[in-house]
């Protein structure tokens, strides 16, 4: 059985943050810029503070199989409370969803660089 790539992204709010939690994330904000913002097995935060109160964690899980991807969503949601609980941080809303990349349609340059990897190996004709 071939392994299946989930990305994982869980979204939310912050909720009753205090002036120094607030200066604190600013303070961060470089580093979680939706620009940088990548799915990594440790879970990657974004946020624009300045903007909303909401962010966004990216997770990089995998599974054996499809169903998998439903507890690669749960242990993603729990990681994304769990960092935010040890930080004191509150948060309301959250909300997760994931993807299986093998189910993912693939963008038209994607196919036509799959069929000239195919064309070009030798045997493949």
């Amino acid at each position: 059985m071939s392994t299946r790539t989930f990305r994982v992204t869980v979204r939310g709010f912050f909720d009753g943050l205090t002036a120094e939690q607030h200066a604190e994330l600013t303070a961060a904000a470089p580093e979680h810029d939706v620009l940088r913002a990548s799915f990594t097995t440790e879970g990657n935060l974004s946020y624009e503070l300045a903007a909303r109160n909401s962010f966004t964690f990216r997770f990089l899980d995998s599974g054996e199989a499809e169903e998998d991807i439903l507890e690669a969503t749960a242990r993603a949601e729990l990681a994304a409370e769990s960092w935010l609980t040890e930080r004191g941080y509150g948060f309301k809303r959250l909300r997760s969803s994931g993807e299986d990349l093998s189910l993912a349609k693939q963008s038209k340059r994607q196919r036509q660089a799959a069929a000239r990897a195919n064309s070009s190996t030798p045997g493949a004709r």
